[in-house]
């Protein structure tokens, strides 16, 4: 049975009552115009946001969630004035020296998704240093997507499958939807069921987009810094309304 066909069975064999994503995404949307809207600096706006990361990954394992991936700086964001790139990644750091060891000890394993290529030696060493320390652990997974772009990540995928073409170790004409899969950066966990996105904007934006594909949407108009365990019961209890059908029909008495 393949991932797809895992994930209707479960849908169709639970009851609403029932239904909890495995897996959750978040695009964590609005921290500049939560800070506008206040009269306040956008790096205010990121502390908060930052506030808001710490609440939602204690509610999301409270919750029953196994996988919580969080889009926290996309490829396109090395666009942004470098005085608020500067401010996000010392966010960075500081959460991983304040938090990391509090995840650690509730048994969160932190995953990290990107380009890590051309980062400061530094954040390279906080990465490697947050999937090493709770790589064994299993309470739950953090994903967060840091330097990333889906479309990044597909055109590496598919370069790696142009390079085993190339090497005879791969038919090109038997290449499967698996195995992309297996070049991308997080293969081994299941794809989303649920994608969030907050501050109302209604796009992917180079998210996840591999792995969404069969996932639930579900946009919220507050901004991410106002984001807490209520608004994701929401976003849950609309994932639970939902008729997950991946292209079938729904059986007769369903």
């Amino acid at each position: 049975m393949n991932a797809i066909e895992r994930l209707a069975s479960a849908a169709v064999s639970a009851t609403d009552g029932e239904r909890m994503p495995e897996h959750v995404a978040i695009i964590m949307d609005g921290n500049g115009r939560w800070a506008a809207a206040r009269g306040l600096p956008r790096v205010e706006g990121h502390r908060r946001g930052v506030q808001a990361v710490r609440s939602t990954v204690k509610a999301a394992g409270e919750l029953g969630i196994k996988v919580l991936t969080l889009y926290s700086f996309s490829v396109e964001n090395w666009s942004r004035p470098r005085s608020e790139i500067f401010d996000l990644m010392n966010l960075l750091r500081r959460f991983v020296r304040d938090d990391l060891a509090e995840l650690h000890a509730s048994g969160v394993r932190v995953r990290i998704i990107g380009e890590r290529a051309n980062l400061d030696p530094d954040i390279q060493s906080l990465i490697e240093e947050s999937e090493t320390l709770t790589r064994d652990n299993t309470a739950m997974t953090l994903v967060v997507a840091f330097n990333y772009g889906s479309r990044q990540e597909i055109v590496h995928a598919a370069q790696r499958l142009a390079r085993e073409v190339a090497s005879g170790a791969l038919d090109a004409d038997n290449i499967t939807a698996g195995d992309l899969t297996r070049h991308l950066y997080a293969s081994d966990l299941p794809d989303p069921d649920l994608v969030i996105r907050t501050s109302g904007e209604q796009r992917l934006s180079n998210f996840l987009l591999w792995q969404a594909a069969y996932a639930e949407l579900v946009f919220l108009p507050l901004h991410w810094p106002d984001f807490n365990r209520a608004a994701l019961e929401q976003a849950l209890d609309q994932f639970r309304q939902r008729e997950r059908r991946f292209g079938g029909l729904r059986k007769a008495g369903q």
